[in-house]
């Protein structure tokens, strides 16, 4: 793609941008080296603007290994081993890597990113597709996946996590910000939340559940230890825990908010170490030697 000035201006690009453009590249330039001398040039922010602005291509960079300042790519990474990114990384396309990716800044694909190892970020990290690690994914900002997130460790997001598809981590999520999830989420460990923890279909976890706002899903809740919340406790059917379920001081545990009241019996069950005291909808069935409350 040949980028010449006329071409540059309908999109309107910041008046010092266009001046390094026209200072440098008057004659214009291909796509990506464009991108390349942006980014050599310290001029980050004004690289990715151009991916923006003109979108992926079908180029693929194949590489044993990268480790670099910055990176903007119009099309996608294969990478053999690990990619080690200063500040930012950014892909039109899919990122993926044989070993770790870890970026200070922020991580974001236009498509899948995956990885053998595990997913590091100081910053953001954002992807047009599905996030897969085999080890963990660790997000000190906000995740926003337009597929599902699955890591093979644990999953911890300090910011707002904003997800499509599922959410799987094979021990625990540690959750710092609201998190909104379209589909299920499932963890071999605990489930801990700062905010508020929303679910499309179910949430189950290995271990306890805990949120610092409201926990809700359309479908069920199971947890084998304790579920508890600072607000509401609502599912669409049964709430399933091996300990206690507590929602917070005047809130209420609702279960078969998506049941008819009739099927409560067998579609819509509260199960705990004891009846929650805030059960306002659901078939309480103690556990041998629960209490009935």
């Amino acid at each position: 793609m040949d980028l010449n000035k006329n071409f540059i201006k309908t999109k309107r690009p910041c008046a010092e941008g266009f001046r390094w453009f026209l200072q440098h590249h008057a004659q214009g330039s291909d796509y990506q080296p464009l991108l390349d001398a942006l980014v050599a040039a310290g001029r980050v922010d004004d690289a990715c603007w151009l991916l923006a602005q003109f979108g992926p291509s079908s180029a693929v960079m194949t590489v044993d290994a990268i480790e670099a300042e910055a990176l903007v790519f119009a099309g996608s990474l294969e990478v053999k081993g690990n990619i080690e990114i200063d500040t930012v990384l950014r892909t039109g396309g899919a990122i993926r890597a044989g070993g770790g990716i870890r970026a200070g800044q922020s991580i974001e694909g236009g498509d899948d990113i995956r990885a053998g190892g595990g997913i590091q970020c100081a910053g953001t990290l954002t992807a047009g597709g599905g996030v897969d690690a085999g080890w963990g994914i660790h997000v000190l900002g906000d995740m926003r996946v337009a597929g599902s997130l699955r890591a093979g460790w644990d999953i911890a997001c300090g910011g707002t996590l904003s997800l499509d598809g599922d959410c799987s981590a094979g021990h625990e999520i540690v959750l710092g910000g609201p998190a909104r999830c379209e589909q299920g989420i499932r963890a071999g460990g605990a489930i801990t939340g700062q905010a508020d923890i929303r679910a499309g279909r179910g949430i189950e976890s290995g271990g306890s559940i805990e949120s610092g706002g409201h926990l809700e899903a359309a479908w069920g809740i199971k947890a084998n230890g304790a579920l508890t919340a600072a607000g509401a406790i609502r599912a669409g059917e049964s709430l399933l825990a091996g300990e206690e379920i507590r929602a917070g001081e005047g809130y209420g545990v609702f279960a078969g908010l998506a049941i008819q009241q009739d099927r409560w019996d067998c579609s819509a069950q509260v199960h705990a170490s004891e009846r929650p005291r805030q059960l306002l909808s659901g078939h309480w069935v103690p556990r041998c030697g629960a209490a009935d409350g």
